[in-house]
């Protein structure tokens, strides 16, 4: 059985708050942030709800030394609808960020997953913000 957990301390705190700061200035507003237990080439699913027309960026953090990092994102029809994938040394790195507009108003799974060779007990972090309705219409 697959259970969120938050992880012992905050390791990314510093590309959190800056990666805060940044979607502030772009005009989103943080709707939910948690750190998360993983396994290695486990996926931790998280589910979420969305509303049609709203523009919404989800952020992953992952551990710096993982080989491999991937999002997946699904709609409520199991649908996939975005897929990111980050290698160790990629100018990103360990940090997956999309922005994402559903089309309808439902719960969507949010499925990140990074593989680590010497490490088999992760931490990840996850951020969902939004843009307010006023912004989102323009």
């Amino acid at each position: 059985m697959i259970k969120l957990q938050s992880c012992e301390g905050n390791p990314y705190q510093q590309s959190i708050d800056s990666i805060k700061k940044a979607s502030a200035e772009q005009g989103y507003v943080l709707l939910r942030e948690a750190s998360i237990q993983m396994e290695s080439e486990y996926e931790m699913p998280v589910v979420l709800p969305m509303q049609a027309g709203t523009i919404y960026q989800f952020v992953f953090i992952g551990d710096p030394s993982s080989k491999l990092y991937e999002v997946r994102m699904y709609d409520f029809n199991e649908r996939q609808v975005v897929y990111k994938r980050h290698q160790w040394g990629d100018v990103d790195g360990s940090i997956i960020s999309y922005t994402y507009v559903p089309q309808f108003s439902e719960y969507h799974m949010i499925k990140p997953v990074q593989v680590n060779k010497k490490k088999k007990n992760l931490c990840g972090y996850v951020m969902l913000l939004k843009k307010p309705e006023p912004t989102a219409k323009r």
